[in-house]
């Protein structure tokens, strides 16, 4: 699977309970225009290895054509590419147990705010 033929990916953490919430709205929304792709899978493992840097599991990150966005400088055009007309991608959404305690209230505010002060931009 190549990178490039399957933009935009978004790329997610796919051991946190929240972030599979996160995902799962996000998809309902893109109704599958947008690929899901887990850190931990083999073609998220690739896709840090080859585009990201050492701060690709701070955040979430959406990959397009000619930028990697991660975390908040990803919302602009993560809420673009949902409205976007672009044809259906294929979900891959994998679960894995959740090794933190992902459920608390804690977690929410603590994911919340790692949201909010992790940016960054990397061009392709």
């Amino acid at each position: 699977m190549e990178i490039k033929e399957n933009v935009p990916i978004m790329l997610f953490d796919n051991q946190c309970y929240l972030c599979m919430k996160f995902v799962k709205i996000v998809n309902f929304f893109a109704r599958g225009r947008i690929t899901m792709v887990g850190h931990y899978s083999e073609f998220g493992k690739r896709i840090r290895e080859e585009i990201l840097d050492e701060s690709a599991l701070d955040m979430f990150w959406l990959i397009g054509d000619k930028r990697a966005h991660g975390g908040r400088a990803a919302l602009l055009p993560l809420i673009k590419s949902i409205f976007s007309e672009k044809t259906k991608k294929q979900l891959s959404i994998r679960s894995d147990d959740c090794k933190q305690d992902c459920k608390t209230i804690k977690a929410v505010f603590v994911r919340s705010s790692s949201l909010i002060t992790n940016s960054k931009t990397i061009d392709l």
